[in-house]
This record gives structure tokens, C-alpha cells and sequence, in this order.
């Protein structure tokens, strides 16, 4: 399955350098291509510039005015229906959250993530 995995496009949205590059890493070795985005402004630019990408995975805290919530409206206004994938230390607002998306707490298994991206992205194929 993970030959499969190299069709498609992630982009990882976390504020801190550690958690991301471990996201980055686990996800990329995985097989997954991955952009990624510090803050929910640069996350907004690469998903206004990018004309594909399959699935988004965000922190909900993030520096400046654009808070994880906000990027996953604008992403699925650009990618309609494409998954989400909430990784955060916050609560979970279930009136927030992108229909049909996923939340994880911190600090999320790995491999519990892993599955879910399978799920949401291979499965629907």
C-alpha cells in the first residue's frame, strides 16, 4: 500500500519545529508527500497556491490570527471534501470541526495516525 501512498499530497500544519518535523519525518517515510506550514498563514498561502492537495493534517493553536479551525474552513472551501485530520492539545469542538474530519489529542500515536490517513485517503480510492 505504500507505493500508493506516494500519489498523494499532505500538508502538515504545526506551530512547533519538533512535532512537526517528527509528523514530517514518520509521515514522509511513510510514503506520503508532505508541504508543510508553521503558522495558519503560511498554511493559507500553500493552500490558496497549491492546486492539489489530498488531505490536511493541523494543530489548532497556532501563532498569528489564523488558528487551525480557520485553516480547515479554508482548505476544504479550496479542497472540497478532502480530509482532515485534527493533532492538537486543545479540546476537541465538535461545532468547529470540518464534517466528516478526524481529532487526535497530543501527543498522538503515530501509528494510530498512519491508519487513519490510510483510511481516509486510500480506502475512499
Amino acid at each position: 500500500m505504500s507505493s500508493k501512498r506516494t500519489q498523494y499530497r499532505c500538508l502538515v500544519v504545526e506551530d512547533e519545529w519538533l512535532l512537526r518535523m517528527h509528523l514530517v519525518d514518520e509521515l514522509t517515510d511513510a510514503g506520503w508527500q508532505i508541504l508543510e506550514a508553521g503558522t495558519g498563514e503560511e498554511a493559507l498561502a500553500i493552500t490558496d497556491s497549491e492546486p492539489r492537495i489530498d488531505f490536511l493534517i493541523t494543530d489548532i493553536r497556532l501563532p498569528g490570527i489564523v488558528d487551525g479551525w480557520g485553516v480547515a474552513e479554508r482548505f476544504r472551501a479550496v479542497h472540497a471534501g478532502a480530509p482532515v485530520i485534527y493533532v492538537s492539545a486543545n479540546p476537541d469542538l465538535l461545532t468547529r470541526r470540518a464534517p466528516g474530519s478526524l481529532f487526535f489529542g497530543k501527543p498522538v500515536d503515530m501509528t494510530v495516525l498512519l491508519e487513519a490517513c490510510d483510511r481516509l485517503i486510500l480506502e475512499q480510492d
